[in-house]
């Protein structure tokens, strides 16, 4: 709008100075606008510059904030509030400074109009009191003459202030222009499969290492996980456990060997689809700012109370729901703070029940539950997921001991594979953790070595 009015408004009067009294004092009173042109573009360039700092800056600064905000807990039990208070001051005191510089080059704007707009007055008077006098303009004319161009200081004042605020989005979109920028990594193949994967999931990975890494994070992973199973994965932390749900979800696709899905290379579905079919529950839960029911219902909005509520009943969460203040209406909060651990990783398991999924993914989900929940969500996960696929990833072998196969890794590579009992009798890696874990057990239980 700005735009129109400053050209459409500049543009009628120019014409009226220039056909119904003088062109040539028109010409002349124009001459300085390329001076203000130039100056225009020159300060836009530093605007663009440091608004772009600014923006930077400001960016650091709520980074600060939320980090500040979402770790008060940890600030606070090591009693850093006044250090992370004087790092708060830095960021702030940049921002402002940044900001200083962007509001000195914003002030240059009007005052350098304002000059031109003053010398093409000065040209106007100088030269139109030559013209009166050699007769070719009268008084009449100079009059009307500088009436019109004191129309012409509105759309000058608009076009300045209209590329100050050009050169300000040019300088964030920038921004916004590398994130979006930022490459695919996973693209879906030209002849992609369009229907959601279902059946047996073979493991024939060779070797894979992350970017930037030479070491290997997987090798020689063999397994084959029939429809319907269940697969338990043990091992210590860093051993490869999560990495290997992480090439199912194709996050990743630069590894050495194959991993076929009903048959089907991972690689061959759309992403769309396998990810449909995967209902993937993470070690680090993370809820929205909604209600409980609008957290369980996110991957299927359309879903009735009901239906939420028997996923919740399976996750064994909606007791504790039916506690709270307004029960599924309750808001958690940001990132479910007002949650306890072990209701955050039930509702996550509720949320993955919701979409029915072909592959049930539990990323070491239950380690904030108590034995005896976790025993009664695995066996309502047995009676309600037959002929459907489970992988579970613990440090607590009681949440997989139950598995038709269970995989032991260890430095990314396995180092057993069998049932509960098999590996029982190898006496190897899998036999010293689960009798450790019994004994701590014992320990906390009171019992006597």
């Amino acid at each position: 709008m700005t735009l129109v009015d400053s050209l459409a408004t500049g543009g009628f009067v120019i014409a009226a100075m220039a056909l119904t009294i003088s062109w040539k004092l028109t010409l002349i009173v124009l001459l300085p606008l390329p001076l203000m042109a130039y100056m225009t573009n020159y300060y836009g360039k530093l605007m663009h510059q440091r608004f772009h700092k600014a923006q930077e800056a400001f960016s650091s600064l709520n980074d600060k904030t939320q980090e500040s905000i979402s770790g008060m807990k940890v600030i606070k039990t090591f009693g850093q509030e006044k250090e992370d208070i004087e790092d708060f001051k830095r960021l702030s005191h940049t921002v402002v400074d940044e900001n200083i510089k962007v509001a000195r080059v914003d002030s240059l704007f009007d005052p350098t109009i304002s000059a031109i707009i003053g010398v093409c007055y000065l040209l106007a008077i100088g030269f139109g009191s030559y013209f009166v006098v050699s007769g070719s303009m009268t008084i009449g004319d100079l009059v009307a003459f500088t009436a019109y161009l004191g129309l012409l200081v509105w759309p000058m004042l608009a076009f300045g202030w209209l590329f100050n605020i050009v050169e300000r989005g040019r300088a964030s979109y920038d921004r916004i222009r590398l994130l979006l920028a930022a490459p695919v990594e996973i693209e879906d193949q030209e002849d992609a499969v369009d229907f959601k994967p279902q059946g047996d999931l073979v493991f024939a990975l060779e070797r894979f290492n992350f970017t930037g890494d030479e070491r290997a994070a997987l090798q020689n992973i063999h397994f084959r996980l029939k429809q319907g199973e269940t697969l338990g994965i043990a091992g210590k932390t860093g051993s490869g456990k999560s990495a290997i749900l992480r090439l199912l979800l194709r996050e990743f696709d630069q590894y050495e060997g194959e991993i076929t899905f009903g048959g089907i290379s991972i690689n061959e579905y759309k992403k769309q689809y396998l990810r449909e079919a995967i209902g993937y529950v993470p070690q680090e839960h993370f809820l929205f700012s909604t209600t409980i029911a609008g957290n369980i219902a996110f991957a299927r909005p359309e879903a009735t109370l009901e239906e939420v509520q028997e996923a919740a009943k399976l996750a064994y969460i909606h007791e504790d729901i039916l506690n709270f203040t307004n029960g599924y209406e309750t808001v958690v909060g940001e990132r479910g703070v007002s949650l306890s651990g072990g209701q955050k990783q039930r509702i996550s398991i509720a949320r993955a029940l919701m979409m029915k999924p072909e592959l049930l993914i539990l990323d070491d989900s239950l380690s904030a539950v108590d034995a005896k929940t976790e025993e009664a969500i695995l066996s309502s996960l047995k009676e309600t997921r037959s002929g459907q696929t489970t992988i579970i990833t613990s440090h607590r072998l009681s949440a997989i001991q139950h598995a038709h196969q269970i995989l032991v890794m260890h430095e990314g590579t396995v180092a057993e594979i069998g049932t509960h009992a098999e590996l029982m009798s190898k006496r190897g890696r899998y036999y010293e953790m689960y009798e450790l874990q019994q004994l701590e057990a014992l320990v906390e239980q009171g019992g006597e070595l």
